[in-house]
């Protein structure tokens, strides 16, 4: 029985014998007989009617001729006795009874001012997140993990060794100290952990810590602020008081950016509760009291938000960037999270690594738990790589809608558009290798063409750029000239806004444009705040936005021509892709190949799509198009080497 079940019987009986007291009271009362006065008692005595009473100190109980009983005060100078003996009146005397201490009536008095109290305290802890008690809402939440079961090494994390070998110091003085101490040196203080969402920097974090056998202290940057002022530096400071007493060990702040963005950017001036905070971290991290063998790892996706006092040397002296992993780090990731998952032998995680760049360890651990769902739902007790193949396409372009009504005159529309950009992305001078093709509508798209790198790109040529250019207007140029530019629809909306963002990054960021020379006009990211971001946004003269837009409809304009030409080229090359894709709905890279060749792609029966990719490598990748549902109004943009960001990444 929990502490509360028992304080609610201990309430319930309280109230039972107050309610019994209560009720027992008058009763009581009757049974001692009713009260007179001294005059009335004396007078009874002389005329005869009482015969025997009881003195107990100042009080007389009796019973008169006629039975009734009766009790009296009387008064303290008072012959009492003298005049009962003259009237024959027998005399029984007892020591009066001292009244104890009634320890229910104590308790019914106290109750109301132990309810009220009850009631603020339960209030204080709803208010403090659950502090330790009323007054224990300034105590540090850091949690103590020991890692007596599951602990974490260096052997757990994969694909970030340039962060490991970063790492790995800390290790070794943890284990250590006197080694770096003999020469004089100091080991960092604090270690800043920099990386997109999911890339593994808390496991990183708990993976020091189990190489290294330390105390391992882990807390959210959020659990500093609180609707107090002073309570969040109030917990800083418990919180490595409780470190000094576990030294060595490490301290993880998780989001960091919660509690350290630079002062003086908010409302509250210099006085509020995040900034205070803030004050008494730097001060804990770097000030005249030292903190030996306390190491503070944190994590965080938005350094360009953090105070630079806590970014200077002395405090977090290293931030170890913690990318998405490349080809290679996404196969060691792979391996690990198939550790406990039963696999067929086709199962290859280089072809995988190879078909999902850009993503991070935690999409990896994702697409190896659905196909593990999928192959569960299929009865099969190994995960094949078709499962790898359908999950992969799952958690890219989302499940296929197959349930969805499209009429012959909307699949014909959709394959020659589909046909139109693999057409395109067959014949230009520089593109990644078509991977697939779709009319089977998924997510917000009612097809889509694939296309496979053959290893990871840091950076994109002007050629691969303007090969791109005519891709993404592939679709739109087969529309027009299979049903005629009266009878070309929406689908293109995607298409033409990646184009429009190509065309503008190349001309306003990379320098691709002779007419505005190699001149940064894109809008500067890195501005915190709005006002000054307008104010470079609207730094551009119109005679330079006119010649930007000018630049950016010539480039989209010759992606457009390009498109045409190649079409018109490979008019029977489409037709028959087109045909294809009509008749079996999806058709891999090979099988496209094998096509345009004149050989038609096997279909078992028992298997209604064959999604292999072959010897293309069977992988998805970004998806090079996605046909918008004209009814939805937006199409999802694509990720990966079309998004155009600094460097073709």
């Amino acid at each position: 029985m929990n502490m509360r079940n028992i304080l609610v019987w201990a309430i319930l009986l309280v109230l039972l014998l107050a309610l019994f007291n209560m009720l027992q009271g008058p009763v009581q009362q009757s049974s001692s007989g009713t009260e007179i006065n001294f005059s009335n008692f004396m007078e009874r005595v002389e005329s005869g009617e009482v015969d025997a009473v009881t003195i107990e100190g100042r009080r007389i109980t009796g019973q008169s001729n006629t039975g009734q009983n009766f009790t009296v005060q009387i008064p303290e100078d008072a012959r009492v006795t003298e005049q009962l003996r003259q009237n024959d009146v027998s005399i029984t005397a007892r020591e009066p009874q001292e009244e104890g201490i009634n320890l229910l009536s104590i308790l019914l008095s106290w109750f109301p001012m132990l309810l009220l109290i009850g009631v603020w305290i339960f209030f204080m802890r709803q208010m403090q997140g659950g502090g330790k008690g009323a007054m224990g809402f300034g105590k540090s939440k850091a949690k103590l993990l020991t890692e007596k079961t599951g602990r974490v090494t260096f052997d757990d994390v994969a694909g970030v060794d340039e962060a490991k070998e970063e790492l790995q110091e800390v290790v070794e003085f943890l284990k250590d100290p006197s080694k770096f101490q003999r020469l004089g040196g100091k080991i960092p203080k604090g270690a800043l952990l920099v990386g997109p969402p999911g890339t593994g920097k808390t496991l990183i974090a708990r993976a020091v810590a189990g190489e290294a056998g330390v105390p391992f202290f882990t807390i959210s940057g959020s659990d500093f602020v609180e609707m107090f002022v002073g309570v969040g530096a109030s917990r800083v400071r418990d919180m490595f008081e409780q470190a000094k007493k576990n030294a060595p060990c490490i301290i993880f702040i998780d989001e960091i950016d919660a509690v350290g963005r630079s002062r003086g950017a908010g409302l509250g001036g210099g006085n509020d509760e995040r900034e205070q905070t803030l004050n008494q971290l730097l001060v804990e991290m770097d000030g005249f009291e030292a903190n030996e063998g306390i190491i503070l790892i944190a994590a965080t996706n938005r350094p360009d938000v953090l105070d630079p006092a806590l970014l200077r040397p002395g405090r977090f002296d290293r931030q170890v960037v913690v990318p998405n992993p490349d080809v290679t780090g996404r196969e060691r990731i792979l391996k690990v999270h198939m550790r406990e998952v039963p696999l067929a032998s086709d199962v290859d995680p280089k072809t995988i690594a190879r078909g999902t760049p850009g993503f991070s360890g935690a999409d990896l651990a994702n697409l190896v738990n659905e196909a593990a769902l999928m192959a569960a739902r299929r009865n099969k007790r190994v995960v094949t790589m078709a499962e790898f193949e359908d999950a992969k396409d799952k958690v890219m372009m989302g499940p296929e809608r197959r349930s969805m009504v499209m009429t012959q005159k909307e699949k014909e529309l959709t394959a020659y558009h589909e046909s139109g950009h693999a057409i395109v992305a067959l014949n230009v001078p520089s593109a990644d290798p078509v991977h697939k093709a779709t009319i089977i509508p998924r997510g917000r798209a009612l097809g889509m063409v694939m296309q496979l790198p053959e290893g990871d790109k840091m950076s994109m040529t002007h050629q691969e750029m303007t090969s791109r250019l005519a891709i993404m207007m592939g679709g739109r140029v087969a529309e027009e000239l299979k049903f005629g530019k009266e009878n070309v629809t929406s689908g293109a909306a995607s298409d033409i806004k990646q184009a429009t963002r190509l065309a503008r990054a190349m001309v306003t960021q990379w320098g691709f444009s002779e007419e505005i020379g190699p001149i940064d006009y894109g809008d500067d990211q890195g501005e915190v705040f709005l006002g000054q971001q307008l104010v470079q946004s609207s730094s551009i003269s119109a005679e330079t936005a006119a010649k930007i837009e000018k630049e950016v409809k010539a480039l989209v304009e010759g992606g457009l021509a390009h498109a045409r030409q190649i079409l018109t080229d490979k008019k029977e090359d489409w037709v028959t892709l087109s045909e294809g894709l009509l008749e079996y709905e999806t058709l891999s890279g090979d099988e496209i190949k094998e096509l345009l060749k004149g050989i038609k792609p096997y279909r078992d029966a028992e298997v209604p799509d064959k999604n292999d990719g072959g010897e293309s490598g069977g992988g998805a990748v970004p998806v090079v198009d996605e046909d918008e549902d004209s009814a939805r109004g937006t199409a999802q943009g694509p990720q990966g080497p079309l998004e155009p960001k600094p460097g073709g990444a």
